[in-house]
């Protein structure tokens, strides 16, 4: 219990730190908070700072659901492994997603959230981040591919008779990531959703949404 208790408070503290903020004021002396969507994640730290900057948030918020996380499951009793390391990405999850350091806001958990699956289910995360990157192409919308991954989460972790922990943190995970995108799906179904404008096809349809509007 005592084992427990630390790997929350602990993870949930690591997860809790913004980088998007720490990255974007400490080097490029800007507030994410105040452009773009105003969100502490790293899509919007690509869109407002470039790609340096993103990816610098994208590894740390990744390692601090990646850490914690590989620690419990290696640290804890035998028996009580998996419990301990689902409750320690949970916290973690929940720590970027109502951040202390922010009065309870924060980013939408999916690259803390991979960071967790990395250390729980590694083989599971290689489908999920190819699932990931297939739908964004298809799509070039970033929510939609968060989208897919974590409902592709709860699908691979009840197709391969995961533990039971696994399988409740993939459901809850999953509902934590729809909630958060809730802004996002009402674009989406209204048709107004932002696109990702990759280099192929810059010139065509540059900066339109999903219902042809001009951003």
């Amino acid at each position: 219990m005592i084992i427990a208790l630390v790997f929350i408070i602990g993870s949930y503290l690591l997860g809790s730190i913004p980088f998007a903020l720490v990255i974007g004021k400490g080097i490029y002396h800007t507030d994410v908070r105040t452009a773009g969507s105003g969100n502490v994640g790293t899509t919007n730290v690509f869109r407002v700072l470039g790609k340096k900057a993103g990816i610098l948030v994208y590894i740390g918020d990744t390692a601090k659901g990646f850490l914690p996380v590989f620690l419990a499951a290696r640290l804890a009793p035998a028996g009580s492994a998996a419990l301990v390391a689902v409750l320690a990405a949970g916290a973690a999850i929940a720590g970027h997603t109502w951040s202390i350091f922010l009065r309870g806001k924060g980013g939408k958990g999916v690259a803390v959230g991979g960071g967790t699956i990395i250390a729980l289910v590694p083989l599971i995360f290689a489908i999920l981040f190819a699932v990931f990157w297939l739908v964004l192409l298809l799509s070039r919308m970033v929510s939609v591919a968060s989208l897919a991954a974590a409902l592709g989460f709860s699908v691979a972790v009840l197709v391969t008779g995961q533990p039971r922990p696994y399988i409740v943190f993939a459901l809850l995970g999953t509902a934590v990531v729809f909630y958060a995108h809730r802004s996002n799906i009402k674009r989406l179904l209204a048709g107004e959703e932002n696109r990702v404008t990759f280099p192929w096809n810059r010139d065509a349809g540059k900066g339109r949404t999903a219902g042809g509007r001009v951003r």
